[in-house]
């Protein structure tokens, strides 16, 4: 078992830090470093991965993560098209309703003009309700605007929340953001409260086999700095 000198130096710094952390807890956290585990628990599922990238591997082979939809986008109403007959316009902001396309136009201007901030006229304080009204299709004419048809756009909803987003990669930021949170390796195996993923628990079975931490420990009793913690162990399982 190869034992770098910067993982030499991280568990040195572990154990100062432990002084009473005993020789399964070390070999988790070494595991942890030398092989880059990022355990993370679902919340949800209330079930623990050994990682983020394997947690959302599984969850899209299910198709539990997110789901493809399409959306239509409505773009805005026209005021005036070529069925209307009467238009009622806003000098300060040329704000245009048709007699077709609402249902009180005069109210709608009326209510416009009234709390416009361009209207800066003013009689005893109060705004002046002024407006143009007009029945000539050559006016009425140059206020019509062709609306855009509807668009479909494939979107991406979340299967966890529901809520929509523009790519699978921004379900996945959000996801691994709110819904997941990292635990330390060495508090999966003495945790109750969640499940283990299969592939997690058989690591960790694989991992804590006596012969592998006793090699582990060999290791590291080469190393002048880790007598102490070496002997301490040993003496722990001679009189436990």
């Amino acid at each position: 078992m190869q034992i770098t000198e910067n993982l030499k130096e991280e568990l040195l710094n572990f154990l100062k830090k432990n002084k009473k952390a005993d020789v399964v807890t070390t070999y988790l956290y070494f595991l942890e470093k030398k092989l880059k585990i990022d355990p993370v628990l679902f919340i949800r599922d209330k079930t623990i991965y050994k990682g983020k990238e394997e947690l959302i591997k599984s969850l899209e082979a299910q198709g539990k993560l997110w789901r493809e939809t399409e959306i239509k986008i409505q773009f805005q109403k026209e005021s005036v098209n070529e069925q209307t007959t009467k238009i009622y316009i806003c000098p300060f902001t040329g704000k245009v309703f048709g007699n077709n396309t609402h249902a009180n136009p005069q109210d709608a201007i009326y209510d416009w003009v009234s709390t416009c901030p361009e209207n800066t006229e003013r009689v005893d304080g109060v705004r002046i309700k002024r407006f143009f009204v007009s029945e000539d299709p050559e006016v009425i004419a140059n206020y019509i605007v062709k609306r855009k048809a509807p668009v479909t756009k494939t979107v991406f909803s979340s299967a966890v929340t529901g809520k929509l987003f523009n790519s699978k990669s921004a379900v996945i930021e959000d996801f691994t953001k709110n819904q997941i949170k990292h635990i330390p390796l060495v508090e999966v195996p003495s945790q109750n409260r969640f499940e283990l993923e299969d592939d997690l628990l058989a690591f960790i079975q694989e991992k804590l086999q006596e012969d592998q931490i006793s090699t582990f420990v060999e290791a590291l009793s080469k190393s002048p700095e880790f007598t102490s913690f070496v002997e301490g162990w040993l003496e722990e399982e001679a009189t436990g």
